[in-house]
Order: C-alpha cells, then sequence, then structure tokens
C-alpha cells in the first residue's frame, strides 16, 4: 500500500512501551488494509512527499540519450551513465553527500549503482553515489533534460523546440501535482 498523507498523531502504549504512530490519509487505500490487517509483522516506510516526474519525461531522456548514442558511436546506457556523471544529483542526508570508500583499484562498475569518483589516498578511494533519474523529482528531471538537450545540440542533433520542451515540462508538473 503506498498512498500520501500527514501525521496525526505520536503515542506510546503505557503497557508495552511501543510507539503508536496514527496516518490521516489523502487517498482510499481501498483494498490494501484488508490485505495487510491479518499480517503480523509489516515493513513500514513514511518519508516526506516528493512531487514524481512524469514518465514522459523520462521517456524524453532516452530518446535523446539514444539520438546522442547514435551520433558519437556509443551505446545509450554509456551515454546515460555520462550524463548522470556530468550533471546527475548525488545522494545526501542531513549532513551532506554520502560518501562510500573502497579499497583502491575496486573495479566500482560491479557494484550497482551510478558512482563518482571523489578522492583517492592511494589506499582507499572514495565516491559519491548518484541518484538514477527514477528517482528525480519534476525539478530535478527538468534540469536533467536541459543539460542533455544541450548535449544533443552541440552534436548538431534535432531536439523538441524550445516551445515544445515548456509544453512538456508544465505537463510533467501537472503529472507530478496528481
Amino acid at each position: 500500500m503506498e498512498c500520501t498523507g500527514k501525521l496525526q498523531s505520536v503515542n506510546r502504549d503505557w503497557k508495552s512501551g511501543n510507539i503508536i504512530i496514527s496516518f490521516e490519509l489523502n487517498e482510499e487505500p481501498t483494498d490494501a488494509i484488508n490485505a495487510i490487517a491479518s499480517c503480523e509483522k509489516l515493513s513500514i516506510i513514511a518519508k516526506k512527499f516528493r512531487k514524481k516526474r512524469s514518465l514522459d519525461a523520462n521517456a524524453y531522456c532516452w530518446v535523446l540519450c539514444t539520438k546522442i548514442a547514435d551520433a558519437v558511436n556509443s551505446s545509450k546506457d554509456e551515454v546515460y551513465e555520462e550524463m548522470l556523471q556530468k550533471y546527475g544529483y548525488l545522494y545526501q542526508d542531513e549532513d551532506g553527500y554520502i560518501p562510500v570508500t573502497v579499497k583502491a583499484g575496486v573495479d566500482m562498475s560491479k557494484i550497482q549503482g551510478h558512482w563518482k569518483f571523489f578522492k583517492s589516498n592511494g589506499k582507499f578511494d572514495s565516491y559519491l553515489m548518484i541518484k538514477g533519474s527514477s528517482e528525480y523529482d519534476s525539478s530535478e528531471m527538468a534540469k536533467f533534460i536541459d543539460r542533455i538537450v544541450e548535449e544533443a545540440k552541440d552534436l548538431g542533433i534535432e531536439t523538441a523546440t524550445p516551445a515544445e520542451l515548456e509544453r512538456m515540462k508544465e505537463q510533467w508538473n501537472q503529472y507530478c501535482k496528481k
């Protein structure tokens, strides 16, 4: 079950000492409550709501990566990775970027994720993890696509007109407000 809402209350059960959290939901969760009511143990995640970007934005990203790949004799996946390296957004927590340190020489391509080299002391290398575009909100995706459009134009690749891009961004924003 996934839906949006807001925290209603936080209490402690006086007998067990356990925390009881109540949420006010914006949507009717349909049959999900019945399905999970019989479960003895659940995995629960509550996180700050962020607008999602539309699937059209993702499709256009891949169209551009494919056109660039054809122009530079590469693969769309390699171009996508290059765009993430240049223009992607790094994972952060309340303390800032999250570094990952490994022994020098570790092949980070064998570790799932998108990695940006940060620094080395000779024995250990530090990397920062780049978010994949599927995790971008509408604002991040629009900026990411703007940079890819610039790369495509520099290669003489035809892209959507500025008016078409603005229309798509407006649609992405409308999609994300649902």
